[in-house]
Parts: C-alpha cells; structure tokens; sequence
C-alpha cells in the first residue's frame, strides 16, 4: 500500500483548511526538487572539502618553508 502525498491549502479569508492530494505533475516537481537539493548539497560539501584540503596543503608548506601557490596564498589570506 502506497501513501498519498498530500498538500494543505488554507483559505485566509474564511480560515478554511483542506488537505489535497498531490497530482502527478506535482509529485514529480518535488522529486526534481529534491534531486536538485541533494545535487546543490554535495556540491557545496565537495567545495568545503577541497578549500580544507588546501588549506591544509598551504599550512604544511608553510610549516616546511615551501612557497605557496596563488591558490593557498589566496585562501589563508581570507
């Protein structure tokens, strides 16, 4: 047994709620967009990760008297 998806519309006017099932085309844009969150989000984590990482890089070079690239000047300076 599947659950219905449903959506609650409020009438401001009258104060009337209801509770009405999704329609296909509706369930379908939520599945894109939570695809699309979830792509947007592991996005965002890879960045994280890659800005650490450099950090990380340009703090042993530091530590070892390497010159920095650009890149891990640029991202210690901010």
């Amino acid at each position: 047994m599947t659950e219905q998806l449903m959506k609650t519309v409020v009438d401001c006017a009258t104060g009337e709620v209801k509770s009405i099932p999704l329609t296909a085309a509706e369930i379908a844009q939520r599945d894109q967009d939570a695809a699309a969150f979830a792509a947007q989000k592991e996005a965002e984590e890879q960045a994280a990760a890659a800005k650490e990482a450099l950090k990380a890089s340009a703090r042993a070079k530091l530590i070892a008297g390497e010159p920095l690239t650009e890149e891990e000047a640029a991202v210690l300076v901010i």
